[in-house]
């Protein structure tokens, strides 16, 4: 049996910790889903419409402003919406949890949805749908919400509500990049 020189050990544990640096690890899909929503980092305006229109009359038609900001070292993004049409500006966190994109709403009716990304093939569209509730909900909940990205100056978001009775409100922002 062959042994190593004494010298030569350290050059072996060398070239290996060499190797093994050098070899790329590929990013999760949930990680390319994060970071391609934080292409959207800026400031966004743009006009609401929603259905029905008579539920969120004070919504239909305004102009929405949006701020998307990357927060925390980069491990999260807050997404703040303000309109004159609505008492509050609610937020939503979006972080990495495990192997999965999560979004967090904290709504004006006082409750925290989160829902679960799902990126389509092309990761033109980033759809959120429901996974569970904390909070109060007599009032209704977010229930899925889909960014769709047009150009880097240019993406959709359609929310939807689900109103006490399971009856849905869809509202639709069409936004442009402002700064």
């Amino acid at each position: 049996m062959r042994t190593l020189k004494r010298t030569s050990v350290p050059v072996l544990v060398f070239a290996l910790l060499s190797t093994f640096s050098t070899t790329t690890v590929a990013q999760s899909p949930a990680q390319n889903t994060f970071d391609r929503m934080k292409t959207l980092t800026g400031e966004w305006q743009g006009s609401v419409t929603t259905t029905p229109a008579e539920i969120s009359h004070n919504m239909q038609g305004s102009t929405l402003h949006v701020t998307l900001r990357t927060t925390s070292s980069g491990n999260a993004i807050l997404h703040e919406m303000n309109s004159p049409g609505m008492k509050d500006d609610p937020i939503t966190m979006l972080y990495l949890d495990n192997d999965r994109l999560l979004l967090t709403h904290y709504c004006d009716a006082g409750n925290r949805p989160r829902m679960v990304a799902h990126a389509s093939p092309d990761g033109r569209t980033i759809e959120f749908t429901f996974l569970d509730l904390a909070g109060p909900n007599e009032h209704g909940h977010m229930d899925h919400a889909i960014f769709t990205f047009i150009d880097a100056n240019h993406h959709t978001e359609d929310w939807t509500y689900m109103l006490p009775g399971d009856k849905p409100m869809l509202a639709h922002f069409d936004l442009t990049r402002a700064n």
